[in-house]
């Protein structure tokens, strides 16, 4: 009778999982072996807080434990009934597993971590979770080795919140402090924003694949014509006439028919073995591959006091820009902007191939736009990036993203505060690289441009800058 209604695991230590020893009761209710929560507790001497293993209610300073006798004789005449050996067993980890930080000395698979407690737990240990009604309130996710990942390194808080003005995960007490006022949404709708992307440049790429294969085929057929013209019967001439600048013609017509081939064979090819990732650079022949190459299109740039915000501060013959607490006099113009902190360059580029350099500090933003793009208000359509007008690259010390019409794609390279801008204007092609002692590109746009483009930077705030270089 005993054995059915007082079950083993009723009697066993949530430590070891075996038959309680020596139980000791905690303030809280929850009882241990005396051995194991000693064991569990000395870990905790260093910070002088001691917490039950199951609740987490917490004890300052350590409680004095003490044998709980009338527990002790229950668990030996529930021994004499017939009671003996361990509980079932929980899943033993295995390579890879997360293991639960309540369970001291053996290897057992945690099935849930929790957000609030900042632990993981076996079946077991998880029980009070899934009782106590104020454990009920806790966030549970799947067992993971990185719990840290998710919680705010500056509230200890879950991370729930994503920010678009930072392009990061934040909590719910960051929105009140560092990030308040930015555009922000739940985790899960910023998780489905970037899924939505991710899906539309998977489409981009397929769609780019099969025009470069049907590319690829035109030129094949077309070789296979041409080699096949050398075998058609020739036509009858005067035997005095000279085939000689003919030939010569068509030998060179062959030679650069033949390197066309050749480069778009390599730019297929290139792009078919990029297409698992999230954005697809299709290769042009005729880009520089070297600085010095690219520094042979370098384009001289001012930048154009009428578009700057009243708080950039233009210095160095217009040149350099800086954030400034302190409103500069500029007059009223039209194509000022007045709600962002924005400035255009002067010189619109519409050359075949345009390159220039910048170095930045801080937290800015470096772009190319149309002169359509929106002077007046907080509207998307004043904003480098956010709408059909304007491409941008986003930099910081924490890493870069490129935004068109409002769409984010991020970028992983090592940081440099030197950044190269290539425009082949005919090509339809807008390149941003880090130049180092090398140059790496960060991120292509292809599309088609239709208008000329003005270069123009948004220089975030306090301590931000951007100067324009010049290899002269």
């Amino acid at each position: 009778m005993a054995s059915s209604l007082w079950t083993e695991d009723r009697f066993s230590c949530p430590i070891c999982l075996d038959i309680l020893k020596d139980p000791a009761a905690l303030p809280c209710g929850h009882s241990y072996c005396m051995g194991c929560i000693k064991s569990h507790w000395d870990q905790d001497d260093r910070t002088g807080v001691y917490s039950c293993p199951q609740c987490r209610e917490t004890f300052t300073p350590r409680p004095a434990l003490c044998r709980n006798i009338i527990l002790a004789e229950v668990v030996e005449k529930l021994k004499e009934t017939g009671l003996s050996g361990p509980p079932a067993p929980e899943s033993t980890a295995g390579p890879g597993d997360v293991l639960c930080d309540v369970c001291t000395g053996s290897q057992v698979r945690a099935v849930k971590s929790c957000l609030v407690c900042l632990a993981s737990y076996c079946q077991t240990h998880l029980q009070p979770h899934c009782e106590a009604a104020p454990l009920k309130r806790h966030q549970l996710v799947e067992a993971t080795g990185q719990l840290q990942e998710k919680i705010c390194s500056s509230h200890d808080k879950p991370l729930e919140v994503y920010c678009h003005t930072d392009q990061r995960c934040i909590c719910m007490l960051c929105t009140m402090d560092e990030h308040r006022g930015h555009d922000t949404v739940s985790a899960a709708a910023g998780r489905t924003e970037k899924q939505r992307q991710l899906q539309e440049i998977q489409t981009q790429t397929q769609r780019k694949i099969q025009e470069r294969e049907k590319k690829l085929q035109e030129l094949r057929q077309a070789g296979e014509s041409f080699k096949g013209a050398g075998d058609s019967p020739s036509i009858t001439v005067d035997s005095n006439f000279s085939f000689e600048a003919v030939r010569r013609a068509v030998s060179g017509l062959k030679e650069r028919l033949e390197d066309i081939w050749n480069g778009e064979s390599k730019s297929l090819s290139l792009s078919l073995s990029a297409s698992s990732v999230k954005d697809i650079s299709i290769v042009q022949a005729a880009e520089p591959r070297t600085r010095a190459e690219f520094l042979q299109c370098e384009s001289e740039l001012t930048l154009d006091p009428n578009t700057a915000h009243r708080h950039l501060r233009l210095s160095e013959g217009n040149r350099r820009v800086t954030w400034n607490e302190k409103t500069q006099p500029y007059p009223n113009h039209p194509g000022r902007f007045d709600c962002y902190y924005q400035v255009l360059c002067r010189e619109g580029l519409s050359d075949r191939r345009c390159y220039w350099e910048v170095e930045y500090t801080g937290k800015v933003d470096i772009g190319v736009t149309y002169k359509g793009i929106g002077r007046k208000g907080e509207g998307d359509g004043c904003i480098l990036g956010y709408n059909d007008k304007s491409w941008r690259l986003n930099c910081s010390e924490s890493g870069y993203a490129v935004w068109h019409c409002k769409n984010e794609t991020p970028v992983t390279a090592r940081h440099s505060n030197r950044i190269g801008v290539y425009v082949d204007h005919e090509a339809g092609t807008l390149s941003f690289y880090s130049v180092s002692d090398q140059m790496i590109l960060l991120h292509r746009f292809q599309t088609s441009f239709t208008e000329p483009l003005y270069p123009g930077f948004w220089v975030r705030w306090s301590g931000c800058g951007v100067k324009l270089l010049s290899s002269v």
